[in-house]
């Protein structure tokens, strides 16, 4: 099995999810220029738009980095895949759909391609489809979840035994514990979103960056169930009002028009919590500075390292065990 390292050609095992339309250059290059994988999110944001994004990527960093396409919610799927193409794009996100007819047209031009899976049944599809990794993302995530709603400490070692290529983390990661704990789990690598949002480069608005070093353990909420939808949101006045629409009776169609990305811009960007959302993972009960991206990845390989020597040592101390 190839490495990261050598599919990527990135210097650290850690990718950027894609973060629908608050997804931006500055963050991107940043995460690349550091080392890991900095990644475009399409979103619902038309060719014209995206075609800027990267431009500007490529205008801010030289390395690898990626576009996340989400299948079933942009309108414009194929027509981001030549986009893809006609800039070269060395890697290729695909989330929220069926991937198997985009990956034969990517990969003829040389490009790696990521699948988003949330269950050994969608990992193993995705590998038979031609994906060159997986991402396997658990229940803890930010923004849209499987309604399967398995974690990942469970679904890493059940989807690393269930394939033969490499599966990258995501969900509740956001330090070098997280990262020594996916190793450990029989990931290769680790996707971060919510993470990447409290750094000096993010051009969020401040009061999301102030909303996720103030949270706690429990200030996630997961909005949509009732309609088969799951997505994990920061606790804000608009959650709140979000949760008593839902207990009242919700509808599919409300479901779309509440979540929409523009009231996810209008939270994150404009800094509006009382007409929009917040997506959040539960790592955010973590979160407690604001670091610049190229100190954030230093900082989780340094923790990452010394933890997995812990971990080594305190395991020998029950050898005489064996």
């Amino acid at each position: 099995m190839k490495t990261i390292h050598e599919l990527l050609h990135i210097t650290y095992p850690i990718i950027q999810g894609g973060m629908g339309n608050i997804s931006n250059a500055l963050l991107t290059a940043a995460i690349s220029e550091a080392g890991g994988l900095g990644t475009i999110g399409a979103g619902t944001r038309t060719p014209e738009e995206v075609d800027q994004m990267i431009q500007e990527v490529k205008e801010g960093t030289s390395k690898p980095f990626s576009l996340n396409i989400p299948i079933t919610v942009t309108k414009y799927a194929k027509e981001l895949v030549e986009l893809a193409i006609a800039h070269q794009v060395p890697v290729v996100s695909l989330s929220a759909g069926n991937p198997g007819k985009l990956i034969p047209l990517l990969h003829k031009e040389g490009i790696k391609v990521i699948v988003v899976v949330a269950s050994v049944k969608h990992a193993q599809k995705a590998e038979a489809a031609g994906a060159d990794l997986l991402v396997a993302e658990g229940f803890e995530a930010a923004g849209i979840n499987s309604s399967l709603e398995i974690t990942t400490f469970s679904l890493i070692p059940q989807i690393a035994n269930a394939v033969k290529i490499p599966v990258i983390a995501a969900g509740g990661i956001g330090d070098g514990r997280g990262l020594a704990a996916a190793l450990m789990l029989g990931a290769s690598g680790v996707q971060m979103g919510t993470r990447f949002i409290a750094t000096k480069e993010a051009p969020m608005h401040e009061a999301y960056k102030e909303r996720l070093l103030n949270a706690s353990d429990t200030d996630t909420l997961i909005f949509g169930r009732t309609v088969g939808r799951v997505r994990r949101i920061l606790h804000t006045p608009y959650a709140e009002k979000l949760i008593q629409i839902e207990q009242q009776g919700l509808t599919i169609e409300e479901y779309a028009q509440l979540t929409d990305e523009d009231k996810h811009v209008r939270a994150a960007m404009d800094g509006n919590l009382e007409e929009g959302f917040l997506n959040s993972g539960q790592v955010a009960g973590l979160i407690t500075s604001i670091p610049s991206v190229k100190e954030l990845l230093a900082d989780i390989m340094k923790e990452a390292d010394e933890q997995l020597q812990k971990g080594t040592a305190l395991l020998k101390t029950y050898s005489h065990l064996s």
